[in-house]
């Protein structure tokens, strides 16, 4: 392969061949998620937080509804913590719902910032989410960095995930295409170059190295969590189920304080209610 320092000239045209391809590629195989078919911020935004550390098929039910409950970032900024909780039950990182409603606090009391750089500014929004409400909502030209595509960038080896982007309309659809081909043939443990519509260009292609597995045995049941009681804890709260007090009273309190530690219930004189006061 040519030396990037050396070759300019060949690694841009390399880089425009791939692009082309991965894109022309995502073209035809895309799959069909609900939020790929619009462009409302609040629509973006709510899928991408429940997008975070959980799977498409598991997110795509829960987006719906969620949004047939609180169809705009008002209607949710309105919304009593308490039922916002109960209807996150399931999707883990409680704490990922009580930022997604302050934010929506902010944007009804402000509006919707336009940017990237402004968006980055409401409550809990990190650089990928507010590069990719950018991206998606407003067609902004910035580079959407998740996982998947700090993979892709390093395994094509032309370039910085900015590099990649076109120079035209086409950089948020070039941000859903590389999430995509990193998702589903580039993966992180299973790279399938025969099926990479980039695999001509790149510089890693047969020769990608799936680093081995950390010794330690295999992972503890999710049930054996913390993050398990933490749901089992707020749902109950939330919607007057059952308390889990068959679980061990040392991971009850753990878990109790971890949440009272990220603002989603306080200890009483009665024992531990959800926070109900909007975060924001």
């Amino acid at each position: 392969m040519p030396d990037p320092e050396e070759h300019p000239d060949v690694v841009r045209a390399d880089r425009d061949a791939a692009r082309e391809a991965v894109l022309g590629w995502y073209d035809e195989v895309a799959r069909d998620l609900p939020w790929r078919r619009t462009d409302d911020p609040y629509a973006i935004l709510v899928s991408e937080v429940m997008l975070q550390q959980t799977q498409v098929a598991r997110v795509v039910p829960r987006f719906e509804d969620w949004l047939d409950r609180w169809p705009t970032a008002e209607a949710l900024a309105a919304a009593d913590r308490r039922d916002v909780l109960a209807a996150w039950v399931g999707l883990g990182y409680n704490s990922r719902a009580v930022r997604l409603q302050a934010a929506c606090v902010v944007v009804a009391r402000e509006g919707w910032p336009g940017d990237a750089k402004g968006l980055r500014a409401l409550p809990g929004i990190g650089p990928y989410t507010a590069a990719a409400v950018a991206s998606f909502a407003f067609g902004e030209r910035v580079a959407a960095v998740d996982t998947n595509v700090v993979r892709i960038s390093e395994r094509l080896g032309l370039g910085e995930p900015d590099d990649l982007l076109p120079d035209d309309d086409r950089a948020p659809t070039w941000n859903q295409a590389a999430m995509e081909l990193g998702a589903t043939v580039c993966r992180a443990r299973a790279a399938d170059c025969p099926r990479c519509p980039a695999a001509r260009w790149c510089r890693s292609a047969g020769r990608v190295v799936v680093p081995p597995r950390a010794a330690g045995g295999t992972r503890p049941r999710f049930e054996d969590t913390d993050r398990f009681v933490r749901g089992r804890i707020v749902a109950a709260l939330a919607s007057g189920g059952d308390w889990p007090d068959h679980l061990e009273p040392v991971r009850l309190e753990r878990a109790i304080d971890g949440l009272v530690r990220d603002g989603l219930v306080v200890r009483t004189a009665a024992g531990v209610e959800l926070r109900e006061d909007h975060a924001g």
